[in-house]
């Protein structure tokens, strides 16, 4: 496998684990970036844009993007800690306070921060969407509000996997009037130069190549890579909160769907190169090229301060939350303890590590069964921190 970019020094082990990704951890095609004190210090990517290719596909280029799936939330909730540092968005106000129709069904208490950590109670729809009716920002703003939470909002958490999208996506349009996609592309991508939209626009459609799910290689024992038993047994429960929560949008969408990347649904379809999901990161936690710098470094410790922490009700295993990011634990292994992102289901990674001056991104076409920790992009962490050390 040719693999194209560059690694400047000191980087090197990066290169060797995003090659051997590809010799041994069943990669089809895939890129990797990272920052170190706002500057680019790795660039690489490789193999096919499609899944599904052969040798005559297109190659993956530099300007490849995919779809980074629940990745998307890292930059929803940035989003969010973006108007508070303005001055626009209260976190201990009532989510009501901006949103009135939201307050219904006991949820009058459910503060904006509770919101963030997954700490709302309305993981699940009662009467799940149809990726039509999900894409539709009016239906789902509305499917929520109505919807009574399944533990008291604030005394605990659990993963909001779909409904995160409405949750943060209406509650940006009640404040600023806009869409979090539009919002987005100018007040963050935009200044920082980066490649990231939710919401896709049409002019940029040929530069996606198709996803899909792939089955990782055997190991040298015979064993394949599965998610942990406890895990998988919540998901095979159609009554658990895990099935419940992912299947708030039934069926589940088609991700090469050209309607679907439209959609604006920050909890899940975000579309970046892995330079662009980086570049936002550093941009989180510093000056970008010696210019752009989103948060202050308030809003920075906000990010990464710990809000939810424990057994998640959604995921099973113990999870962290900032307000907002996913933090470094066991079942999301990131850079170090002040480390600050969001992994996508079965492959994408991005984080934030102030401590060490480090922006990470990682995007695949290939999703593999695992939710918070994929192999190939915890090796790329692991050469990240052997590069460091």
């Amino acid at each position: 496998m040719d693999v194209h970019g560059t690694v400047a020094e000191g980087f090197e082990p990066v290169g060797e684990a995003f090659a051997a990704n590809f010799a041994v951890r069943g990669e089809r095609g895939a890129a990797v970036a990272v920052y170190r004190d706002g500057h680019r210090v790795v660039d690489l990517w490789a193999g096919t844009r499609d899944v599904d290719g052969t040798a005559d596909s297109a190659p993956w280029e530099r300007g490849t993007a995919q779809i980074v799936r629940s990745a998307t939330k890292g930059v929803a909730a940035a989003v969010l800690l973006l108007l508070h540092q303005r001055g626009e968005l209260d976190l201990d106000a009532p989510v009501g306070t901006y949103w009135p129709e939201f307050k219904a069904a006991g949820k009058e208490r459910t503060r904006v921060r509770d919101l963030l950590a997954h700490r709302a109670g309305v993981p699940v729809l009662d009467r799940p969407l149809t990726p039509e009716q999900a894409a539709d920002p009016v239906l789902g703003a509305d499917a929520v509000a109505a919807q009574a939470p399944v533990w008291e909002p604030g005394t605990d958490h659990g993963y909001h996997a779909q409904t995160y999208s409405w949750l943060t996506g209406e509650l940006v349009r009640r404040v600023t009037g806009r869409t979090i996609g539009e919002w987005i592309a100018r007040e963050v991508a935009g200044p920082v130069g980066a490649d990231l939209w939710v919401g896709l626009p049409a002019g940029e459609s040929g530069r996606v190549g198709r996803v899909g799910q792939v089955e990782p290689p055997r190991t040298a024992t015979g064993l394949r890579t599965r998610p942990k038993r406890s895990v998988a047994e919540a998901y095979a429960d159609p009554e658990s909160l895990t099935r419940r929560a992912f299947a708030a949008i039934t069926p589940l969408p088609d991700e090469n769907d050209p309607g679907y990347r439209a959609a604006v649904l920050p909890a899940s379809n975000g579309i970046a190169t892995a330079d662009g999901l980086a570049r936002f990161y550093a941009a989180l936690i510093g000056e970008v090229d010696g210019g752009t710098r989103l948060f202050t470094p308030g809003t920075m410790e906000l990010a990464r301060t710990e809000h939810s922490a424990g057994p998640d009700r959604v995921l099973v295993v113990p999870t962290r939350f900032g307000l907002g990011p996913m933090l470094h634990s066991p079942a999301s292994p990131l850079l170090g303890p002040g480390s600050f992102g969001h992994p996508g289901r079965g492959g994408a990674l991005a984080f934030a590590d102030p401590d060490s001056a480090v922006a990470f991104a990682y995007v695949t076409n290939g999703f593999q069964p695992n939710v918070t920790a994929d192999p190939r992009a915890q090796a790329l962490v692991h050469a990240v921190r052997a590069s460091l050390a």
